[in-house]
């Protein structure tokens, strides 16, 4: 008798819905042109929005830090893990983020799973955008406390909610990405703001796509709409814009003293490696230094979508350098995907269940280190297989 017959008869529900995949294999690092099979590709999936990931200055500063701290730490932070570089990064990333604190941990899924069950507990209640991070929903589960969803974005839901049920509970926590991954649109944090002073609530922003993209050098939703200390909890990744791996939660000090007590993933997990920490300071000094990779990436972003909407694809909302191209029908968004990397071009599509069912599409991720030509290069390719396929003109 065969045990895993179960996954076995789920896998080939995938290949009969035309949305099984296997993963590419890319030979060198993660640029605006990847190699897959020793074929140079066009990459328009990658989160390296500044093209930090394998900038010459943070691979130096991460072979420093190797050479004076090792490979890696070698301990949880409560422990003997917390190395005064890391202690430099927090400074530092408090500095940028023009917070009281920060608090990193290894990754920024890490720091939703660790952080959201450790400031809430019964008789608090969760009110979550419908369109949050997975690790939002997944920290939301670990949580003792009552949760309840909002609508996307739509103020109007929030406030019912908090009128409904505020009174019933000692702590509500308001929770929403900043931007959101999967349509590129922003958080009208402004009105939650307002409505959780308005009914005495805290807010909780996850910036991962935010940090490094919007406001002044990439500061973030906060610094975009003017709001610094008005957010109790922002959660930042160090793996998009930033270009290394881990993530962090700024806040106020007595924040950063409880989760070094009470985050389960900080606490039973090895800290960052120096490597990563040491790339990540160099990372930061770049930001501070100049808004030119920032703006770079919007100018990349504003040609792009101004080309492919004017082939008449659909764009959704998007607010964002993140481009969704619109299809809806899963096997056709794969169908799309397919044909682009045989004209050269990689572009992940995106399917139920990370978005609803009926609503796939491609995901176009731009990035600073995009030249014009790997641009014009990818709407050609988007130009030729969308008229293919009909799905534009």
């Amino acid at each position: 008798m065969n045990n895993l017959q179960f996954l076995e008869d789920k896998i080939a529900e995938l290949k009969e819905q035309g949305v099984y995949r296997q993963l590419p294999v890319n030979t060198g690092p993660c640029a605006n042109v990847i190699y897959l099979k020793g074929q140079e590709i066009v990459n328009l999936s990658s989160n390296n929005y500044l093209g930090f990931a394998n900038h010459p200055r943070l691979i130096q500063a991460a072979k420093a830090a190797t050479d004076k701290y090792g490979a890696g730490a070698g301990s949880v932070r409560t422990i003997v893990g917390n190395q005064d570089l890391l202690e430099e990064l927090e400074n530092l990333l408090a500095l940028f983020k023009q917070e009281e604190a920060v608090t990193c941990f290894q990754s920024g899924f890490n720091c939703n799973l660790g952080t959201i069950p450790a400031i809430t507990e019964a008789g608090d209640l969760i009110v979550s955008d419908e369109k949050n991070h997975a690790s939002i929903i997944d920290g939301t589960r670990l949580s003792k406390a009552e949760r309840t969803i909002y609508r996307h974005n739509d103020m109007d839901d929030l406030e019912r909610i908090l009128k409904e049920k505020r009174s019933q509970y000692r702590n509500v926590l308001i929770i929403t990405d900043g931007v959101f991954s999967m349509d590129g649109d922003l958080a009208k944090l402004p009105n939650i703001v307002a409505l959780a002073k308005k009914y005495q609530a805290l807010t909780y922003v996850d910036d991962a796509h935010g940090s490094g993209v919007l406001g002044r050098s990439g500061r973030g939703t906060v610094d975009h709409f003017h709001l610094h200390g008005q957010v109790d909890f922002i959660i930042g990744t160090l793996s998009k814009a930033i270009g290394v791996v881990g993530g962090y939660v700024a806040s106020k000090q007595i924040v950063k003293d409880w989760l070094l007590h009470r985050a389960r993933t900080l606490l039973f997990s090895t800290a960052l490696p120096p490597a990563a920490i040491g790339a990540t300071i160099e990372s930061v000094k770049m930001l501070m230094e100049s808004e030119t990779y920032t703006q770079k990436l919007w100018e990349n972003a504003r040609y792009f979508k101004k080309a492919l909407g004017n082939l008449g694809f659909d764009l959704g909302h998007s607010e964002t350098p993140i481009t969704p191209v619109m299809v809806g029908k899963e096997s056709l968004t794969m169908e799309l995907s397919r044909g682009l990397l045989a004209e050269g071009v990689f572009v992940s599509g995106i399917v139920f269940p990370t978005v609803p069912a009926g609503q796939g599409r491609l995901r176009v991720m731009l990035s600073a280190s995009h030249t014009k030509a790997n641009l014009d290069f990818a709407i050609a390719a988007f130009a030729k297989v969308g008229k293919k396929l009909r799905i534009i003109n």
